[in-house]
C-alpha cells in the first residue's frame, strides 16, 4: 500500500503519545505534547505493507510467536484506525491540549495513574488457523450464508424491475402519463445512489450483519406498503425508500464476501453477485407482466417481492455470523471482558470513540471523497454507470421493438429478454474461466492479488457491448423485413458484455482497496445508480423522437468511446495505485 501504510505507523504512534500524557496534564506535558507526536511518528516503521495484507489474507499470517503477536497487533490496529479515522481524530485532540479541561473526576478526586501498555491487553486472530476468522470457516457455513446473501440481493434487484410491467397500468387508473409512472422505477434506482453511501461507512464501523437486518427489515415494510398503497404519490415514495433502506446489498454483500473468502475464491463470489445484481431486472418484466396481466393484477408485484424480502431478512437474523475482521475481534473481546471480568481487554477497533458528527464528517463522507479523488475508482464508476443506465434503457427499449413494433403480445414480448440472460450467463462463466488466470498470477505474486490482472475480460466485454447495441437497434427498427429472432440475438452481445465489463470492474476495486472496499464499491453504486435513474426518463422521448436506430448509433459510439478505459488500466493502474492515498500495492 502506498501512504496509509505510512500514514498508520504515524497514527500508532501518535495515539500512544496523546495517551501517555497526563490527563490533567502539566504546562510542560502540554507543551511538549507535539514534539513527542512528531518524534514517535517519524520514529515508527512497524507496520508494513506486508503486515497490513496478513489481515487480508490469513494464510500469510507469521508463525505464532510475540513477535507475531506484535506484528498482527499492529496490522489489526492500523486496520482500525482507518476504518476510524483515529489520526485526523487524534490531530483535533492534540489541538485542545492546551485548553484547560473543563471538569475533574468529581468530588476534587485525583486523575487516575497512567494504564500500562495497552498492547497486553489487544485481542488479535490466533494465527493462520485461528476458526473465528471468516476465511477459516467450514465451507458448508460460507454456502449457508452465501446463499442467504445471494437471496436477498436477488429480491433486491428483482424488485427494481417487477413494477416496469405496471407503468402504463397505473398510468391509465391515476389518468397521468406514463412519465410520471416511471418515476417508480427511477426512484427505486435512485434509492440504490443513495442508500449505499451511508450504508457502506457504517458496515465498516458497526459491522455487516446489523446493517443487513436493519436494511432487509426495512425493505421489506416498504414493499408491503407499495402494495397496499392508495395512491400515486404514497406507491412513488414508497419505491425510494424500499430501495434506500434496502440497497446496502449492493455494497455489504460484496464486501462480506471479501470478509469470508480468501483471494483465491473471492472473484468467483463477487462473480455470482454480479450476475444476480444484472440478471435479477431482466427476470422480473417477464414475471411481473405475466402476474399484471392475470387476476392477481399488479399490486402481488410488490406482496411477492416484500415476502421474499421478509423471509431473507428473517434467515440473515437467524443464521447469518457477522464477517468483518475488526467487529469479529469486538465480540472476541467483550466476551472475554464478561468472562474473565478484565475490563481491561479490548479489541482495536474499540480504540475511538466516535461522535455522530465525526462518524457524518469522516465516515459516511469517505465514499463521495474516493470517487473525486481516486482516478480507478471514478473512470470505472463512469463506464459501469453508463452499463448500468443502458440495463434499465432495455426496459424500454424492448417493449418498443417486440410490443410496439412486432405486435408480441404482453407477456410474450417480454421473453426476448432471455438473449441478454443468457449472454449474461455466458459472460459470467466465462470470468469465471478467467479467474485461473487470475489465481495463477497471484500464486506468483506471492499469493498477493494482482488487480490489473482482473482487466482483460473488460476489455473483450468494452468491444462487444457495442457490437451488441448496435445489431439490436439497426435490426429491431426494420421489423417489417427483420425476424424478430435477430434483435433477439443481440442480446447475447449485449449481455456478454455487460457482465463481462461489470464483474471484473467490481473485483478490480475490491483487489486494489481492500479493507476499504465496501466505501469504493458504495462511491462506483452512486454513479451507477445515478445514471440508471435518468435512463428510463429519456429512453421512450430518444427512441421515438431519434428513431431505434440512431438512437442505438448514439449510445454504441458512447460504448466505444469508453472502451479505452481498461486498456489505460492494464498499462498505468500500478503506477495510479503507487501515488493514491487509499489503494493498495501488495
Amino acid at each position: 500500500m502506498s501512504e496509509i501504510s505510512s500514514t498508520s505507523s504515524r497514527t500508532s504512534s501518535s495515539s500512544k503519545a496523546v495517551s501517555t500524557s497526563n490527563v490533567a496534564g502539566s504546562e510542560t506535558d502540554r507543551e511538549n505534547n507535539e514534539e513527542k507526536l512528531d518524534r514517535r511518528s517519524s520514529s515508527s516503521s512497524s507496520i508494513s505493507r506486508v503486515s497490513l495484507k496478513d489481515v487480508d489474507d490469513p494464510e500469510a499470517f507469521c508463525p505464532d510467536t510475540s513477535a507475531a503477536g506484535e506484528s498482527l497487533y499492529d496490522a489489526n490496529r492500523t486496520v482500525s484506525r482507518i476504518l476510524t479515522n483515529a489520526e485526523e481524530i487524534e490531530a483535533n485532540t492534540v489541538k485542545c491540549q492546551n485548553e484547560e479541561l473543563p471538569f475533574g473526576m468529581g468530588f476534587n478526586k485525583p486523575f487516575p495513574p497512567e494504564l500500562p501498555d495497552k498492547k497486553l491487553y489487544s485481542v488479535t486472530f490466533d494465527g493462520p488457523n485461528d476458526p473465528l476468522h471468516p476465511h477459516n470457516w467450514a465451507w458448508s457455513k460460507k454456502i449457508t450464508f452465501f446463499f442467504l446473501l445471494v437471496m436477498y440481493t436477488f429480491s433486491l434487484a428483482f424488485s427494481s424491475a417487477a413494477y416496469s410491467p405496471a407503468v402504463d397500468v397505473l398510468a391509465e387508473k391515476y389518468h397521468v402519463n406514463e412519465v410520471v409512472t416511471t418515476l417508480g422505477v427511477s426512484l427505486y434506482v435512485l434509492g440504490f445512489a443513495s442508500g449505499p453511501v451511508i450504508y457502506a461507512p457504517l458496515s465498516e464501523l458497526y459491522g455487516r450483519k446489523p446493517i443487513l437486518i436493519i436494511s432487509s427489515f426495512l425493505f421489506t415494510v416498504f414493499q408491503f406498503a407499495v402494495a397496499t398503497a392508495e395512491n400515486l404519490q404514497t406507491i412513488l415514495i414508497c419505491r425510494f425508500f424500499g430501495s434506500f433502506t434496502g440497497s446496502s446489498a449492493l455494497v455489504v454483500v460484496p464486501a462480506a464476501f471479501a470478509d469470508m473468502f480468501p483471494n483465491k475464491y473471492r472473484g468467483n463470489a463477487i462473480n455470482c453477485f454480479a450476475m444476480v445484481v444484472f440478471v435479477g431486472p431482466l427476470i422480473a418484466p417477464i414475471v411481473g407482466t405475466f402476474i399484471t396481466e392475470s387476476y392477481l393484477g399488479w399490486r402481488w408485484t410488490s406482496y411477492i417481492t416484500g415476502i421474499m424480502g421478509g423471509f431473507a431478512s428473517l434467515c440473515i437474523c437467524l443464521f447469518f455470523e457477522e464477517t468483518h475482521h475488526p467487529i469479529i475481534l469486538v465480540n472476541k473481546a467483550r466476551y472475554l471482558r464478561r468472562r474473565t471480568g478484565n475490563w481491561g481487554i479490548y479489541a482495536p477497533q474499540e480504540e475511538a470513540t466516535l461522535t455522530f458528527r465525526e462518524i457524518l464528517e469522516n465516515n459516511i463522507s469517505r465514499p463521495v471523497k474516493l470517487l473525486f479523488t481516486e482516478p480507478i475508482i471514478f473512470l470505472l464508476s463512469i463506464y459501469n454507470a453508463f452499463i448500468y443506465g443502458i440495463l434499465y434503457l432495455f426496459l424500454t427499449a424492448y417493449p418498443l421493438v417486440f410490443y410496439d413494433g412486432y405486435k408480441m403480445k404482453a407477456g410474450v414480448s417480454e421473453l426476448p429478454y432471455l438473449g441478454l440472460v443468457i449472454g449474461m450467463l455466458i459472460g459470467g462463466l466465462y470470468c469465471m474461466y478467467v479467474e485461473k488466470s487470475c489465481n495463477e498470477k497471484m500464486k506468483a505474486n506471492n499469493n498477493k492479488p494482482v488487480p490489473e490482472a482482473r482487466l482483460p475480460p473488460i476489455m473483450v466485454g468494452g468491444i462487444a457491448f457495442p457490437i451488441g447495441l448496435f445489431w439490436f437497434t439497426w435490426s429491431g427498427n426494420y421489423h417489417e423485413s427483420v425476424h424478430w429472432m435477430v434483435p433477439t440475438a443481440s442480446g447475447l452481445f449485449s449481455g456478454f458484455g455487460l457482465l463481462t465489463i461489470f464483474i471484473p470492474s467490481l473485483n478490480y476495486i475490491v483487489d486494489s482497496y481492500l479493507i476499504l472496499a465496501a466505501s469504493a464499491l458504495a462511491a462506483n453504486t452512486l454513479v451507477r445508480s445515478a445514471f440508471a435513474t435518468a435512463f428510463p426518463l429519456f429512453a421512450k422521448f430518444m427512441f421515438v423522437g431519434m428513431g431505434t436506430n440512431w438512437a442505438g448509433l448514439l449510445i454504441g459510439l458512447v460504448g466505444v468511446a469508453l472502451a479505452p478505459v481498461p486498456f489505460a488500466f492494464y498499462i498505468y493502474g500500478k503506477r495510479i495505485r503507487e501515488k493514491s492515498k487509499y489503494a493498495f500495492v501488495l
